[in-house]
């Protein structure tokens, strides 16, 4: 973990979606289930499909469908399987919740002044129906989804874009995240970042990560900033 020096100077701070903001790991486990059942495969374990998630639905796909995070499964198999697998999602999206302390996280954030966005792999078909569905939509002044740009996270030009968005230098933006993902793109960018511990960073704990801190929940992210 980076030696950061508390509190850290921030002027705007970005929300990872899945594994952060929401528990979205049962409907996206659900789906795939579903999926597998639909072709004639047996379901498998909610943990596992958990920790295939995080690069997209696109890998979550692939990895349900070879049981390995990083084979690529039959073309003509994936493409039969990907739109099997969006129609169950589309149908279970508003199921998922926030964890806990979203919402008074922020809360806290908007009255004591950053300016908030959102950054995420999900596609924005999905990621802008969740938010408004859900009721966070208004929170952010700024949502990128992964089709959002020519590159996602782990990729730096998600948090660069924003930063330019926002006006303020990368080094005084906040990424909030819950993944190695983040934090690579994070470094990357040059920018700060803590991370939570209950999301979905492919099962492994988010401690070993090169990041500035972990934290339990998202009010426990002011104790560490101070706003400039």
């Amino acid at each position: 973990m980076a030696q950061a020096h508390f509190p850290l100077s921030i002027s705007a701070i970005l929300i990872d979606l899945d594994g952060t903001l929401l528990h979205t790991a049962p409907e996206l486990a659900e789906a795939a289930n579903r999926l597998l059942i639909d072709m004639g495969r047996p379901a498998v374990s909610q943990d596992l499909l958990m920790s295939y998630i995080g690069n997209g639905i696109s890998w979550l796909v692939k990895r349900a469908l070879t049981g390995d995070m990083h084979a690529e499964p039959d073309a003509a198999l994936y493409d039969k399987a990907l739109p099997i697998f969006e129609n169950h999602y589309s149908e279970l999206l508003l199921r998922s919740k926030p964890f806990a302390g979203v919402t008074a996280g922020l809360d806290a954030m908007k009255i004591a002044g950053y300016r908030l966005g959102c950054i995420t792999n999900k596609v924005a078909r999905y990621t802008e129906p969740l938010l408004k569905g859900i009721g966070l939509d208004s929170y952010f002044e700024i949502v990128l989804s992964g089709d959002s740009l020519p590159e996602k996270k782990p990729h730096p030009m998600p948090l660069l874009h924003a930063a330019k968005f926002f006006g303020v230098p990368v080094e005084q933006v906040l990424l909030i995240g819950d993944s190695l993902n983040d934090a690579l793109a994070a470094r990357a960018a040059g920018c700060p970042v803590f991370c939570v511990p209950y999301g979905y960073n492919h099962g492994e704990p988010v401690d070993g990560l090169d990041v500035d801190a972990v934290i339990a929940d998202l009010p426990a992210a002011l104790k560490l900033i101070t706003r400039i």
